[in-house]
């Protein structure tokens, strides 16, 4: 195997792991999961079928990611963030045929016990707050926290509040990289602009 499972996990049969990637104990990969290289599933996770996890996806414990949910490369979901895949849950109304899917774009981050309502992309790079609760789209770089949750500003690819200027230019503090405000959207600069 190029990945590594902790004796106690169980990985279904018909799955793809990706080379590097750690699944640690007591979780569950079910049948035709795609999970990219370098990956880390943490303690407890459960991934449903057909989920699909791009490279460098980490997962803290006690994640379930639901059959519905495409995960792109590094994205980060935080201890105990939930996912939904059905907008009206009933236990004795079988609703399989009615997932939603929920699209990660890459970059973006999960904090701890948010809650993603299913049927809405989440912004590349953008960044929600630990307990935020997403009824909505959420735009590339934006920062969102509270429930329901609101857009609070806006955040650079490293993490950091982003202060737009008179021109609508901000900086990265720790990169030094340029991000430009136009139109209730966000987009990194070239270095060359």
């Amino acid at each position: 195997m190029e990945f590594y499972a902790h004796p106690t996990a169980v990985i279904d049969e018909g799955c793809t792991i990706g080379k590097g990637t750690k699944i640690w104990h007591f979780s569950h990969v079910m049948p035709n999961c795609v999970i990219g290289e370098n990956c880390n599933l943490g303690q407890n996770v459960v991934v449903s079928p057909s989920v699909v996890l791009g490279n460098n996806v980490k997962v803290q414990n006690n994640v379930s990611i639901y059959t519905g949910v495409k995960c792109e490369d590094d994205v980060f979901l935080g201890p105990s963030m939930v996912f939904t895949n059905v907008i009206n849950p009933r236990s004795a109304i079988a609703r399989k045929d009615q997932y939603r899917e929920t699209i990660v774009r890459r970059g973006a981050s999960i904090g701890a016990n948010a809650t993603i309502v299913c049927g809405h992309e989440i912004g590349e790079f953008s960044f929600i707050g630990a307990g935020a609760v997403v009824t909505k789209a959420v735009p590339a770089y934006a920062l969102v926290i509270g429930n329901p949750a609101r857009q609070a500003g806006w955040i650079s690819e490293y993490g950091h509040r982003l202060a737009f200027n008179a021109d609508g230019i901000a900086v990265c503090p720790e990169t030094n990289q340029q991000y430009q405000l136009k139109n209730n959207t966000v987009i990194k600069l070239d270095h060359e602009q």
